[in-house]
Order: C-alpha cells, then structure tokens, then sequence
C-alpha cells in the first residue's frame, strides 16, 4: 500500500509542510518520487519516519538528524556513531525528564499550597515567622 503525503503527515501527527521541509533538508531519501515529482509513502517508510520523528522530539537539530540518517546509508562501517547517537540521546532525554520532575513537584507543591489556602479561606495559614514567597 502507498500513501500520498497528506495521508503520511496525518499518520505522523506532522503537517505537509513538515515532510516537505524533511525531504527538502534530506531526511527522506527512502521515499519514492513519481515522475511528476509527487512524493510515495510506502508501509516500510514509517519506520524511518518515526526514528525522524523521534530524534526530533528529543531535541536533536535537523543537522544531526540529517547526520544520522547520511551515517543510516553508509552501512555497518557507521553502527558505532549511530549507537552513540542514541546513548547521547537518551542521556539528553533523562535529564529533560528530571528537569521535568523538578518542574512538577513545585507546580504540585502550588496546587496543594493552594487547594489548602482555599479550604481554610486565607493563605494566612501558610505564613510562620520566616520569610517565604507566595
């Protein structure tokens, strides 16, 4: 089965711009072009598209996307590269997440000082002799 690049970005969550800019940039070399040009998905091209759109989500610059994919063509002599590639990834991704943590436990921290400061109709029940911000 073949999908056009409408029916491809909407399976991806992506818009057509957005494919049209990763071929632009040469990220989809796999993907087959009509005569016309008209770009043809096929079922095996979302694998690819998905490590795409993975390494995106993970904050990896179009650049180093296009690096990976340029090591993807050279074959075995690049599995090295492409492995590190990912351990960095994960490294990068990790710290996002206990960043993101951190994120929570003060947001979660405001919820409750709140929900508690309401429930006792004043925020005065959160205030000792010390110095704290709201």
């Amino acid at each position: 089965m073949t999908y056009t690049i409408k029916q491809a970005a909407e399976r991806m969550g992506v818009t057509v711009p957005t494919l049209r800019y990763y071929d632009k940039e040469g990220l989809l070399p796999f993907v087959d072009k009509k005569p016309n040009g008209t770009r043809v998905f096929k079922e095996d091209d979302f694998k690819s598209l998905g490590i795409i759109t993975c390494l995106k989500n993970s904050g990896l610059s179009i650049k180093d996307i296009k690096r990976y994919m340029d090591l993807c063509a050279e074959g075995d002599n690049t599995l090295k590269e492409r492995l590190q590639l990912f351990l960095d990834r994960k490294a990068a991704v990790h710290k996002q997440m206990q960043e993101l943590n951190q994120l929570l436990d003060t947001i979660e921290h405001k919820i409750s000082y709140y929900e508690t400061a309401i429930a006792a109709d004043t925020e005065a029940i959160h205030f000792s002799d010390s110095c704290s911000i709201k």
